[in-house]
């Protein structure tokens, strides 16, 4: 069987987080309004955080809060208040990419595990010896390390430190997410959850003697992606992550839609569970990865030093969710929330907790009433139809778009 690995999910917001614990994680990470590296995310109100560990803890999901920003002087002042009021509310972990918040964390919220943020930048088993010399439980390695660099660190650590790596998302091209460039062209933090993601920008050059003049990189002229990332895809290797000896396993992703935490944790979810039980992973999990927004996936370092996508900065989109279900009967008969249209005779794709995605055409369609309709258009509107078997709330509808 094997250890337990941690299936780690990211949680943006409530919606977010209700389908990566429906989905399957055994932990969360979240932020609150402050000091989390993605401020573009919906992030947590004090009143929330209280919602969110006790909806994660009801479901045996603990919940990891990021405090990985590197927060200027005049914003420390509020960090002890609020790091106790994490401490009282429960949650499981501190996040933490700065050495100030670290000394604060023990002083104020000492009873609460660190774990030290990808954003230091561990890269040997020194630094992870380091931290953990300082009071970590965990850390979360650098996207840079190979497989065999993660077995080394292992092997020359303390058996209670726990190593924590991510296994799927977005790749950054700088060091660890260390990046100055946002800064420099849109005056956004990239270490302070602001990245505008210029990466992903179209570049040409420009020589010093003709302004104006821009000269393409690539021969067919629309200039050139060099700085643009494929992201990371690790399901397949799964039981060679188990015996490099990681303890948690991380999803990327807490700006990115309901839609994707719920698909991708389902999916690792699946492929945890049958790398434990020896066998073989359902190619089926593997295909639902290309069913979430996505740009070409790679392997990240794990195997060697990936590939650059140069084509272009666009997500592969061939998926739309139609509706999401609140309520079935054990007769399939389920009422449904609205995301984007669709009607009568059009073939839908249903996929959910404990459900293998199947697909149906809808035949009977009516509104929140039960009165029969053709198509249902108002985004967020009740509606019921009848599914090919039952399934539970947070269950998902989804369209393939047509090219």
């Amino acid at each position: 069987m094997g250890k337990a690995l941690e299936l780690l999910a990211p949680a943006g917001d409530m919606e977010r987080l209700r389908m990566s614990v429906a989905y399957g994680a055994n932990a969360v990470y979240l932020a609150g309004e402050l000091y989390g590296m993605r401020s573009f995310a919906g992030n947590f109100s004090t009143e929330a955080l209280s919602q969110a560990v006790k909806l994660c803890h009801d479901h045996g999901v603990r919940v990891h809060v990021t405090c990985n920003t590197m927060p200027r002087s005049n914003e420390i002042t509020g960090l002890p208040d609020y790091l106790t009021f994490l401490q009282e509310l429960g949650v499981d972990a501190l996040i933490i990419g700065d050495v100030g918040v670290l000394a604060l964390a023990k002083r104020y919220a000492p009873a609460l595990p660190i774990h030290m943020s990808t954003q230091i930048g561990i890269t040997n088993y020194a630094a992870a010896q380091f931290w953990y010399d300082q009071g970590a439980e965990r850390v979360i390695l650098a996207r840079e390390l190979s497989l065999e660099e993660i077995r080394d660190i292992r092997a020359k650590t303390p058996k209670d430190l726990e190593i924590e790596a991510f296994v799927h998302g977005a790749m950054c091209v700088s060091y660890s997410g260390r990046c100055v460039l946002s800064n420099y062209m849109a005056h956004r933090d990239a270490s302070r959850g602001s990245c505008a993601q210029p990466c992903r920008y179209k570049y040409a050059l420009m020589e010093e003697q003709r302004p104006g003049e821009f000269f393409p990189v690539e021969e067919d002229g629309r200039g050139t992606y060099i700085f643009n990332s494929k992201d990371m895809c690790m399901i397949d290797h799964i039981p060679e992550l188990q015996k490099a000896g990681l303890d948690s396993l991380k999803i990327e992703g807490r700006a990115k839609s309901a839609y994707y935490a719920a698909i991708v944790t389902g999916a690792y979810r699946h492929a945890i569970d049958a790398a434990r039980a020896g066998e073989p992973l359902d190619p089926v999990w593997r295909a639902e990865l290309d069913k979430v927004s996505h740009r070409p996936y790679s392997e990240g370092f794990y195997y060697g030093h990936p590939e650059q996508y140069l084509g272009d900065a666009r997500y592969i989109r061939d998926w739309q969710v139609s509706a999401i279900v609140t309520s079935c009967g054990s007769d399939g008969r389920a009422v449904c929330s609205l995301r984007n249209k669709f009607r009568r005779g059009d073939t839908l794709e249903l996929v959910g907790p404990g459900i293998r995605p199947v697909s149906f055409e809808v035949e009977d369609l009516m509104d929140g009433d039960g009165f029969p309709i053709d198509e249902a258009r108002i985004p967020q509107m009740a509606l019921r139809l009848s599914l090919p078997c039952q399934a539970s709330p947070l269950s998902i509808l989804r369209k393939q778009v047509e090219p």
